[in-house]
């Protein structure tokens, strides 16, 4: 459990460092039209990220609370994520990371096996979701990677 509070903690670092020297070309380019930029990226990770702090406290808080999803598409399409700020997001993904810090240092091991139950049934611990939010970074670093490199690519044409 100490391994995946440290990487949960590097999470917004590791988002940091993958824009790095990027130039707002690279930032806003888009592999194909139906693909998201780095821009866009960034700021559904903070969108996940809200709803999944909620559900982090809302298991350690409540018994067996409902856990709701939501629709990452739709909030991509629908809140104009060309037009919101990515600073503001970084920075409200790096206070929401931190706002857990002290939740973490704390937790008891009776705790991370607290469980949360979706509407189709599905039941995860508070430790299934905390390592879906590595996870969920990890996996946007890698989608970022992409995008770099099909910019890359897209440049020597």
């Amino acid at each position: 459990m100490e391994d995946l509070k440290r990487e949960y903690a590097l999470g917004y670092i590791m988002l940091r460092e993958a824009i790095e020297g990027l130039t707002e070309e690279e930032i806003r380019y888009k592999p194909a039209p139906d693909k998201w930029s780095i821009h866009q990226i960034l700021i559904h990770v903070t969108d996940s990220e809200i709803s999944a702090t909620s559900r982090l406290k809302k298991v350690l808080a409540e018994d067996k609370p409902m856990l709701i999803s939501f629709d990452q598409e739709a909030w991509a399409n629908n809140l104009n994520y060309d037009l919101l700020d990515r600073e503001q997001h970084l920075l409200l993904f790096k206070l929401l990371r931190s706002s857990m810090q002290p939740i973490l240092e704390h937790l008891t091991s009776e705790q991370s096996l607290r469980e949360g139950i979706y509407v189709d049934q599905a039941r995860f611990t508070f430790k299934q979701l905390l390592e879906f939010r590595v996870e969920h970074v990890c996996n946007h670093l890698d989608q970022i990677e992409r995008v770099k490199k099909a910019f890359q690519e897209n440049q020597t044409f």
